[in-house]
């Protein structure tokens, strides 16, 4: 590694906010991973909200996973809860829940189930920690951000979280579309699928309602496309956080609408794999 004096600043991109900043009197000694300690430094002022859940029935493990959520998000609010009964009863709807699987009387996998179905909370990035590999492929149905191994690293930690927020973050998006020559906005994550339907666009959104506007499915495809959105027809882009099941050939959204997949667009669905 280049070696540099004290005093010469450092250019850093922040990934979230895709801004260059510079930092000086850095020691060397962090040098090696400043871009990921500076990502997550410059987006603390995006997180000064940012709601974070931990769940485990291991009090040690609570404590160990707030001192290292503390250590890279100091303002973020955290929550601590030893039971799936207790999370339940709270009401809370954190944006990131840091969920054991093996817990007495209700095990992660039920709350995970329970917050996606009867919550109808498709929004809460939910990471499952657990203590064996086994529970993997039992997860597809609750979409879990991500599934990570005891015991817990700090790399983990900041993993989750330089990932829980960028999706975050993507989930507050708003979209504009024009209507009889008026802007209006809806947010991102409120938008189940988008459907073409001759010269219009139709929106179906989470609440039920339907709202139509005239644009090109390719032109819309660039807008949201980047976020959590894919494109599985030429008649569709869905919204990957809506979905409940999929299959080669279709796929269900969390309100029961079955949605053709199309040959082409079978690479879209992939990573539900």
């Amino acid at each position: 590694m280049t070696r540099r004096q004290g005093s010469e600043p450092i250019m850093v991109c922040c990934p979230f906010h895709n801004k260059k900043r510079s930092f000086h009197n850095i020691p060397d000694r962090y040098c090696m991973n400043l871009s990921d300690i500076i990502a997550i430094n410059i987006c603390k002022q995006g997180s000064d909200n940012m709601q974070i859940a931990i769940c485990d029935d291991e009090v040690s493990m609570v404590q160990i996973l707030e001192e290292k959520i503390k250590k890279l998000l100091p303002d973020a609010v955290i929550e601590k809860y030893l039971s799936g009964d207790e999370l339940i009863a709270s009401g809370s709807k954190p944006d990131i829940l840091f969920l054991d699987i093996q817990m007495p009387y209700i095990d992660g996998l039920a709350i995970g189930k329970y917050i996606r179905n009867n919550l109808d909370d498709n929004v809460t990035e939910i990471v499952y920690i657990s203590s064996e590999r086994k529970y993997a492929m039992d997860l597809f149905s609750v979409r879990p951000m991500n599934f990570i191994i005891k015991p817990v690293s700090e790399n983990d930690i900041f993993d989750m979280l330089q990932l829980g927020l960028k999706l975050v973050k993507n989930s507050s998006q708003l979209f504009d579309y024009e209507l009889k020559g008026e802007t209006h906005r809806v947010k991102l994550s409120d938008i189940y699928y988008f459907k073409s339907d001759a010269r219009k666009i139709i929106m179906i959104m989470s609440n039920g309602t339907e709202i139509s506007f005239y644009g090109k499915m390719s032109e819309l495809a660039e807008k949201v496309t980047k976020y959590n959105f894919k494109y599985i027809h030429k008649s569709y882009i869905i919204n990957s956080i809506h979905v409940k099941h999929f299959t080669a050939r279709k796929v269900i959204m969390n309100n029961g609408h079955e949605l053709p997949v199309s040959r082409t667009n079978r690479e879209n669905i992939k990573h539900y794999e």
